[in-house]
């Protein structure tokens, strides 16, 4: 019961407190299931995120199933999703009752007008914690040329993030792969160099 309630009081957080659609909920439930419950790694909730930006679907809802999954199983998925989205849902009823008389009031659009840098530093915390854990793990050169590559594909050339995301999975699958036979390759070239100084 207690991973119960504790789901619960993580979505219904998440739910209520998120702002602009589901990327801004993001680091919300971040917060919640590797900050505040550790029920992950960061680097776990970084690869599901990108999975989950590959499928279709509310990212939001999508990774409210998961964690509710990874918990309690299929119970568990349906909790947390309940939990995520029927706050925002009765809200939103309330809300459209009172859309007419909120449409032209300046006190709620300057309450809008004054998240928005909240939850855009929100995001760009989340952003930089995950760049540096990249950088981490594939080095500063590598890093730097796979984030170039991607801003490209998706700001320039505007392809889809689900095809980015695979393409970026599908390297990855190898990269360290590639990494250790290319050091072998130097190694053995080392190895050569040395043996023919030594010879001479």
């Amino acid at each position: 019961m207690r991973i119960y309630k504790e789901l619960i009081i993580a979505m219904v957080r998440s739910g209520i407190l998120g702002f602009g659609g589901g990327p801004s909920v993001i680091p919300l439930i971040r917060h919640e299931a590797v900050k505040r419950f550790k029920w992950l790694e960061d680097e776990e909730f970084g690869e599901t995120y990108a999975i989950a930006n590959a499928l279709p679907g509310p990212i939001a809802t999508k990774m409210a199933a998961y964690l509710g999954y990874k918990l309690k199983g299929t119970v568990g998925a349906i909790v947390a999703t309940l939990a995520h989205i029927l706050p925002s849902s009765l809200a939103m009823i309330v809300l459209f009752a009172l859309a007419d008389a909120l449409s032209g009031s300046e006190v709620v659009a300057g309450m809008i007008a004054a998240i928005t840098p909240v939850v855009g530093v929100m995001l760009g915390i989340m952003a930089y914690e995950f760049a540096a854990k990249a950088v981490k793990g594939l080095g500063k050169v590598l890093g730097v040329i796979l984030f170039v590559i991607s801003f490209v594909l998706l700001q320039t050339l505007n392809v889809h993030p689900g095809i980015v995301i695979i393409i970026f999975l599908a390297y990855g699958s190898v990269h360290f792969k590639l990494r250790d036979k290319f050091k072998k390759g130097d190694g053995d070239k080392n190895e050569k160099e040395n043996k023919g100084g030594a010879s001479a």
